[in-house]
C-alpha cells in the first residue's frame, strides 16, 4: 500500500513534486521516489509501505521494461502471477505485482486494468505520447483525487497532498449539503468545487488540457435478467469465492492478520483466512470500557474457537477522547463516520505487530444486513405510505426517543426516500430539516443519487435500498474509514468480500438467501456454522461504535459550546443558528438520538474555520 502524487503543468517544479509525495509519507514509510521531466512539464511521486518483493528494485516510479511509460501505483492485484504468464518475453526484475501492472500495460494498453483482480489507483505516463492515464479499482476501494484547469492537471491519493498546490480551493455548497444528508461526500465530488475524484471502475485519459473518461466497470451492468435460485448450489458457489477471494488475500512478504469484532462478517473471514492459511493468523479486536460498545468479548470467544493468535485492547475513554479530534482533521473534508475512531485505534494496534489486515466490509449492503432495509419494505407497503403522516405526527409527540426516531423515518419524501431511509438510520438531517437548517442549500446531488436505476432485472424495495448502499455508502463512507485510518497508522487493509466475483455473484442471489424468515445475511450465516457452532454466533447486531452520544453530554460538551456558538455560526453565513439553537437545547433535554446531527455540525464547522 502506498501514496501516489503527480501533476502535467507547466507551472510547478520538482520541489512541489517533492512536498506532494511526503505528505503522504504516512501511506508509504518504507521508500521515497519521483519521476520530474521538465521539458514535458510531467511529475510523478510515490511513497511505498512495502508489501510484495522488499527490495529496492520494487520501489517506484517505475519504468517498463520498454523505457515508455513511467508508473506510480498504490495497492495490490492478486491475481498478478496469473497474469504474468500471459506476458511473454519479459526478463522480470521483481516479484512485485506492480512491474507485472506496468508490462500488463505495455501489452494490452489501458483496456488491460479489466484484467486486474484487487484494489488499485494507478498513474501511468506515456513518455512517446506525452499522456497520463489514471486507474481505479472497480469499488473504489483506493482513493484519488484530482483537479484540472486550464494550465495543470494534479493528482493525489488524499487531498492533503494537492492542498499543498491548491491554495484557491471554492466550498461546494452541494457537498454541504449531502454531507449534512448522509455523513459523508457522495459520487465524485469533494467539499472543494475544483476538486474530483476519479470515480470507480473508471479510468481517466489527460493530454493538452483535455480529459477523457472510461467506465469500465458498474454493479449496475453486472445485474443479470435472472437470479441464482437453488440454495444448495448458491452456498456452495459463494464459500468457494470466499476461500478464493481470503486466499489470495494472504499473499504478502510481512506479516498479515484479520480484523475480529466477533460480528458475522469478520468472524467469516478470519474462519476462512484460518482455513486456508499455511499458520496461525493473528486477529485484533478493540473494545471499550462501556459494555454497551463492547463487542471484544464476543470476537475473545471466536477467536478462541478458531485456534488464532488473539490480540485485545480495551479503551479507555481517555485515550479514544485523546485521539478524536487528530483522526477527525485527517479526512481533509468533512466526514462523520464516528467508527473511525474504533478503526484508527485497533489499526495503531495491528500495525504492532502485522503490515497487511483483513477486514469484513462489505457484507451488510451485499447480503442485506442493515436495519435500513425492514424500513425500505415498511415504506413500500400502500397502507402504511397512505398513513404515514398522521403516523408520523403521532410518533413525533411520544416521549419515547426510539419512537421520535421512527417518526422522523415516516416523514419521508416519495422523490428522495433511498436516502431518506438511509439519512434517518444514520440519525444525520432529513432534507426537510436541511431545507430549514442550510442558508445556502443545493439538494441537486442528492436528486442525482436517488435517480432510479436502469437495471436488466427489476429490483424491490430491500433490493433497491441495498444496491443505494452498495454505491454510495459503503464506496463512500466505509471504504473511506477503512482506507484512511488504516494508512494513517501504515498498516494495509484489505477487503475480501469486496473480490468483484463475489459482488457480481451477491448482486444476482435470489433475495430470498439473503433475508430469510427474518434473519439477515442468511446465506453468510449458513456459511459461517460450518465454522463456528450457532449458539455462538446468535445474537443481536450491535456495529463498531463509540458511545458518542454520552461523551457529547459530558467530556465532549465544550465541543459544541466551541464550534456551535453564536459568532461562529453568524460569521460563516452558511448555518441558520436558530435551528441549531432548538437542536442543542432539545438534546440537553433528552433528545440524545440527535447526537450525530450535532457531531455533523462540530465537525463541518471546525473544517470551516480551518478552511478559513
Amino acid at each position: 500500500m502506498c501514496g501516489i502524487t503527480g501533476f502535467y503543468s507547466k507551472n510547478l517544479k520538482k520541489d512541489e513534486l517533492i512536498l506532494m509525495t511526503n505528505r503522504l509519507r504516512h501511506r508509504g514509510p518504507d521508500a521515497i521516489g519521483n519521476y520530474f521531466n521538465i521539458d514535458k512539464h510531467i511529475g510523478l511521486g510515490h511513497s511505498r509501505l512495502s508489501i510484495l518483493d522488499l527490495s529496492d528494485s520494487a520501489n517506484q516510479p517505475m519504468t517498463s521494461s520498454c523505457n515508455r511509460y513511467v508508473m506510480v501505483y498504490n495497492g495490490e492485484v492478486y491475481n498478478y502471477k496469473n497474469i504474468s504468464k500471459e506476458i511473454s518475453k519479459i526478463n522480470w526484475k521483481t516479484s512485485s505485482d506492480s512491474e507485472v501492472i506496468l508490462e500488463a500495460f505495455c501489452k494490452w494498453g489501458p483496456n488491460f486494468v479489466t484484467k486486474l483482480n484487487g484494489m488499485f489507483s494507478i498513474a501511468i505516463y506515456d513518455k512517446k505520447e506525452n499522456k497520463l492515464f489514471l486507474f481505479r479499482d472497480r469499488m473504489g476501494i483506493k482513493p484519488l483525487f484530482y483537479s484540472i484547469s486550464d494550465d495543470q492537471f494534479i493528482f493525489a491519493s488524499e487531498l492533503k497532498a494537492i492542498d499543498e498546490i491548491i491554495k484557491n480551493k471554492p466550498i461546494c455548497n452541494e457537498s454541504i449539503y449531502a454531507y449534512l444528508h448522509l455523513g459523508y461526500i457522495p459520487t465524485n465530488k469533494t467539499i472543494y468545487k475544483n476538486i474530483l475524484k476519479v470515480k470507480p471502475g473508471s479510468y481517466i485519459e489527460y493530454r493538452n488540457n483535455e480529459l477523457n473518461e472510461t467506465i469500465y466497470w458498474t454493479p449496475e451492468n453486472k445485474i443479470t435478467n435472472n437470479t441464482f435460485d437453488n440454495f444448495s448450489s448458491s452456498k456452495k458457489k459463494l464459500k468457494l469465492l470466499l476461500q478464493n477471494s481470503i486466499k489470495s488475500r494472504l499473499i504478502s512478504d510481512v506479516p498479515i492478520g484479520t480484523f475480529l469484532s466477533g460480528g458475522t462478517d469478520s468472524s467469516l473471514v478470519s474462519a476462512i483466512a484460518q482455513e486456508v492459511s499455511e499458520s496461525t493468523i493473528n486477529t485484533f479486536s478493540i473494545g471499550f470500557e462501556d459494555a454497551k460498545h463492547n463487542e471484544s468479548f464476543h470476537a475473545k470467544k471466536v477467536a478462541k474457537r478458531l485456534g488464532t493468535n488473539h490480540n485485545e485492547f480495551i479503551l479507555k475513554e481517555k485515550d479514544a477522547l485523546n485521539e478524536l479530534e487528530s483522526i477527525m482533521e485527517h479526512f481533509d473534508e468533512p466526514f462523520l463516520d464516528p467508527s473511525a475512531l474504533p478503526t484508527l485505534l485497533v489499526s495503531k494496534m495491528a500495525k504492532r505487530s502485522v503490515t497487511v489486515c483483513l477486514s469484513g466490509d462489505g457484507g451488510d449492503e451485499l447480503f442485506m444486513g442493515y436495519g435500513a432495509y425492514n424500513w425500505a419494505k415498511r415504506l413500500s407497503n400502500p397502507i402504511i405510505w397512505s398513513l404515514k403522516k398522521p403516523i408520523s405526527s403521532i410518533l413525533d409527540k411520544s416521549a419515547t426517543n426510539k419512537y421520535k426516531r421512527a417518526g422522523l423515518v415516516l416523514n419521508a419524501p416519495k422523490k428522495n426516500l433511498k436516502s431518506h431511509i438511509f439519512s434517518q438510520e444514520q440519525y444525520v438531517f432529513s432534507e426537510r430539516e436541511l431545507n430549514k437548517l442550510l442558508i445556502k442549500r443545493s439538494n441537486s446531488l442528492i436528486n442525482e443519487l436517488n435517480q432510479p436505476y436502469i437495471l436488466s432485472r427489476k429490483l424491490n424495495s430491500i433490493e433497491n435500498q441495498a444496491f443505494f448502499d452498495l454505491n454510495n455508502y459503503l464506496i463512500d463512507d466505509l471504504l473511506v474509514k477503512v482506507d484512511r485510518a488504516s494508512m494513517y497508522t501504515s498498516l494495509e487493509a484489505r477487503v475480501p468480500l469486496l473480490d468483484h466475483n463475489i459482488i457480481e455473484f451477491a448482486i444476482n442471489l435470489n433475495k430470498r438467501f439473503k433475508i430469510h424468515k427474518g434473519t439477515q445475511k442468511y446465506i453468510l450465516k449458513e456459511i459461517l456454522y460450518d465454522y463456528l457452532p450457532k449458539e455462538l454466533m446468535d445474537r443481536p447486531k450491535w456495529g463498531f461504535s463509540i458511545p458518542l452520544d454520552k461523551w457529547l453530554q459530558n467530556e465532549l460538551y465544550f465541543l459544541i459550546e466551541k464550534y456551535l456558538n453564536k459568532d461562529i455560526i453568524m460569521n460563516q453565513g452558511i448555518l441558520n443558528y436558530k435551528e441549531i439553537e432548538k437542536i442543542k437545547v432539545r438534546f440537553k433535554n433528552g433528545e440524545t438520538y440527535l447526537y450525530n446531527r450535532l457531531w455533523s455540525l462540530i465537525i463541518l464547522n471546525k473544517f470551516i474555520l480551518n478552511f478559513g
